[in-house]
């Protein structure tokens, strides 16, 4: 059955036309030419009614389209009538929708990008500065031996800083573009830890921190080796940064029917109450982050975990530490 209601009522005016029309020429004798003639022109109104009435809503739909397509998504469409053109017209309004939710989301990604060129700016030109005042210093005639040694080895670390920012960028950019495929393949818990903290041994040297990881070497995890063990060196990084000289960090991990859990757990500084809710945004910084903090390696470490189904999980007492539960599922 049609459901174009505008239609019916036109086919039906015109059949009661008709049958009046027919009734009219059998009933009345005379002037049958007359009532042939009349009928005919009456038989017309029904269709020139019903065609002005589609021309007006094509119209008016071709106006809403033109709206909607010079970026105006405020026009009222929504139609609560049955037929063709009303299903039409609410097809149009559903796609609008859709579309201003689209530019409204378009319009903060630009603002998060550039917020983002901002904060990346910020992270690099600090750096860069001091590379080019100590390269000046390194240039003078009368700079003792020790001091220059000094420098060069502020530059290299500098550098190094510089590297590692780009280098989070770069890989958050690929988990976003969605152009990473990651692996799910069955690695031990064990050496994935340990490639983690590999390069991170001389930083806990160097801070005289004591490192404690126990699990069962057997116990394994279902992810991609190298994102993984990526995410689990940043929050161990995380950790050392913010432990004191002489601290300890321990790392627990096990496996159970449901999920593999790594653990990682400092007795440094502790994050403060009000920043725990914004420690994996980007770029962020709490009240106890350290002088060289990006505000990446939290938010890249926590991306790759849920992408390999995971979560994290943070719990933390301001001075006295942190603990970061992370689980990726079977």
């Amino acid at each position: 059955m049609s459901r174009n209601h505008g239609f019916l009522l036109y086919v039906a005016a015109e059949g009661v036309l008709f049958i009046l029309s027919v009734v009219l020429y059998l009933l009345v004798p005379t002037g049958r030419d007359m009532i042939v003639v009349g009928g005919m022109v009456v038989l017309m109104i029904p269709g020139f009614v019903y065609h002005v009435y589609r021309e007006k809503t094509i119209r008016k739909l071709s106006k809403y389209l033109t709206r909607v397509r010079n970026g105006h998504y405020d026009f009222e469409m929504r139609d609560y009538k049955e037929g063709e053109l009303s299903i039409l017209k609410s097809e149009i309004y559903k796609m609008t929708l859709m579309l201003t939710e689209q530019a409204e989301l378009l319009q903060k990604d630009k603002v998060y990008l550039a917020d983002a060129i901002s904060d990346i700016s910020h992270q690099l030109k600090t750096p860069l500065t001091s590379i080019g005042m100590m390269a000046d210093l390194l240039d003078a005639d009368v700079l003792p031996d020790e001091k220059r040694k000094e420098f060069a080895r502020n530059i290299l670390h500098s550098l190094n800083r510089m590297s590692w920012l780009v280098t989070s960028l770069l890989k958050i950019s690929k988990l976003d573009a969605g152009t990473v495929i990651l692996k799910k393949e069955k690695i031990q818990l064990k050496d994935v830890i340990e490639s983690a903290v590999k390069d991170l041994l001389i930083l806990l040297d160097i801070k005289a921190i004591t490192l404690l990881i126990q699990g069962n070497e057997e116990d394994t995890v279902m992810g991609d080796f190298p994102w993984l063990a990526e995410a689990i060196g940043n929050f161990v990084k995380n950790a050392a940064e913010h432990t004191k000289e002489g601290g300890t960090i321990a790392i627990y991990y096990e496996e159970n029917l449901l999920y593999s859990s790594i653990v990682i757990e400092d007795n440094g500084n502790g994050i403060a109450k009000e920043d725990l809710p914004h420690i994996f945004e980007r770029f962020y910084r709490g009240k106890n982050a350290g002088v060289e903090s990006v505000g990446i390696g939290l938010a890249l470490a926590k991306q790759i975990i849920v992408m390999q189904k995971g979560s994290v999980e943070v719990e933390s007492t301001e001075g006295v530490g942190t603990k970061f539960i992370v689980k990726v599922y079977r």
